[in-house]
């Protein structure tokens, strides 16, 4: 695969705090700062099974451009996801949650569906600027794609 055919491969984005740390995450919180972002953002909460947080999942839009992505929050295991995302609507979207989720000096792992069935480890996202991050989720994909072949 050739790097405008990597560029435009689309996956899920896996978001995280690095391996024992913690964003305190809270829907409130993710709602909050995706309203105040787009005052008529989708956001859903399905309550599990098991109460208000055990087992439940918050569903959100996120606008990149012309775009809306769709993704989920869970407390437990605590994390975030964007589906369909290029790596740069991913580098976007890591930006955003550093600037408005993320506790100051806390550090963000990533990784993708893709990456996980192939039992890739999760990766500290770069403190960068986007097209470092871009580079970044693109070398993972090429990565992905090497297991592949």
């Amino acid at each position: 695969m050739n790097e405008s055919e990597v560029a435009a491969l689309r996956t899920m984005y896996v978001f995280g705090p690095a391996e024992g740390s913690t964003w305190n995450l809270t829907y409130d919180l993710v709602a909050g700062k995706l309203r105040e972002r787009n005052p008529e953002a989708f956001v859903r909460l399905d309550e599990g099974g098991q109460g208000s947080v055990h087992g439940s999942v918050m569903h959100f839009g996120f606008t990149v451009g012309q775009e809306t992505l769709e993704g989920m929050v869970k407390l437990s295991p605590e994390g975030i996801t964007i589906e369909d995302a290029s790596a740069h609507t991913a580098a976007v979207f890591v930006q955003w949650l550093r600037g408005c989720i993320v506790p100051a000096g806390t550090s963000v792992s990533f990784n993708t569906e893709w990456g996980l069935e192939d039992g890739l480890p999760d990766v500290l996202v770069p403190d960068a600027p986007c097209p470092r991050l871009v580079a970044s989720f693109l070398a993972h994909l090429e990565d992905v794609e090497a297991m592949s072949d």
